[in-house]
């Protein structure tokens, strides 16, 4: 069957924030043939080429986009036993990840529990390093194959070569060289769940010498907490017009968490430092909470600008009440960045991406 190609396609219902303008041309690639014709096709029109995958983590401009929009809807799970004793799980760029957790968690493989509840699809888990709840993909990932854009050759590349960093890898920081085909993850048959995050622990309630909690204890516990702070996707929610978490909590050196935390002393924000959110990273600096900051910076939640504003669930998700623009999210989130900013002196950087072309489109 040949590459079916729509114009004048809007790209607003396809993201969860629900904002930006129509693509000229969309693409559904089924297929890494399909993948290769895309391109080929634009490449023959000389046109501009963006991939937007399950626009959980996309803002489209008000303009939308003037090329050829590429949606890489690969499909396919398997699993496999290998001889280390964990199982790999491959899993095509365009299947939903909540379902791929859910299936994991079914079969007793521990490594995705936490990752619970987080929408969007399969393929774009790597790029961004997606986390939550003390757990990371790059914890998991073993191979992540992908399409070179510049030749339309394919490669598999290891956890090194992808670069994973929290919140980053290799594909975010040099972005556009290749479309991602397919993830591969090993994880533990029978394995104990990812009990690392206070607030999780704090919700599963296991008294000391319990027997633990299950995969799916710890699921279900992950779902109640996202779903408490509107970050389970939800139609009926008010705050459902989402990105999640706008920004990344930033990491800092040690004195500037001090003098952040003396600070928050100083103007009675605080009765002491320790009440301060932060947590110390693997290369010696200080993680931030950014929601904590953007409150102390004067914005409570559900602090409103028109038609977009916080959630009234959890400060670092910006939302969309209906009726906006991009330009209006990203002018109130320049004004939440300036805020924390002149409070703190902190930078927050944001976490979804503008939907832009391939370098090589």
């Amino acid at each position: 069957m040949p590459l079916s190609i729509d114009a004048n396609v809007p790209l607003a219902p396809r993201t969860t924030l629900e904002l930006g303008g129509r693509a000229r041309w969309l693409a559904h690639a089924t297929s890494e043939a399909e993948v290769v014709e895309a391109l080929d096709w634009a490449a023959g029109k000389a046109v501009p080429v963006a991939v937007l995958a399950g626009g959980s983590n996309t803002i489209i401009p008000d303009d939308g986009f003037p090329g050829l929009v590429l949606v890489p809807a690969l499909r396919g799970l398997s699993f496999e036993d290998d001889r280390a004793g964990a199982v790999r799980v491959t899993v095509g760029a365009g299947e939903p990840w909540d379902a791929l957790v859910q299936e994991t968690v079914a079969r007793d493989l521990a490594g995705l529990e936490c990752l619970s509840g987080i929408p969007g699809s399969a393929g774009a888990t790597p790029i961004q390093n997606v986390g939550a709840y003390g757990q990371e993909v790059s914890e998991t990932v073993r191979e992540v194959r992908v399409l070179r854009v510049r030749d339309r050759a394919t490669e598999t590349r290891t956890p090194t070569q992808c670069g994973f960093a929290y919140r980053d890898s290799a594909f975010k920081r040099d972005p556009g060289k290749v479309i991602v085909l397919s993830v591969t993850f090993a994880l533990r048959r029978g394995g104990p769940p990812a009990l690392r995050y206070g607030e999780l622990i704090h919700a599963l309630g296991e008294p000391p010498g319990s027997r633990g909690p299950s995969l799916a204890e710890v699921r279900a516990a992950v779902l109640a907490l996202r779903r408490r702070k509107s970050m389970v996707f939800d139609p009926a929610d008010p705050n459902h017009r989402s990105a999640g978490s706008f920004f990344t909590n930033p990491a800092v050196d040690t004195q500037t968490a001090d003098a952040v935390a003396a600070q928050a002393v100083a103007e009675g924000l605080v009765a002491s430092a320790d009440e301060v959110p932060r947590y110390p990273t693997e290369d010696g600096r200080v993680k931030l909470a950014a929601g904590w900051l953007i409150e102390r910076a004067g914005l409570a939640k559900g602090t409103r600008r028109g038609p977009v504003g916080l959630s009234t669930q959890h400060a670092l998700a910006l939302v969309h009440h209906g009726g906006g623009r991009t330009e209006d999210l990203l002018a109130f989130a320049d004004e939440v960045r300036d805020a924390v900013r002149a409070r703190f002196g902190v930078s927050l950087e944001r976490e979804p991406r503008l939907l832009e072309a391939l370098p090589n489109g």
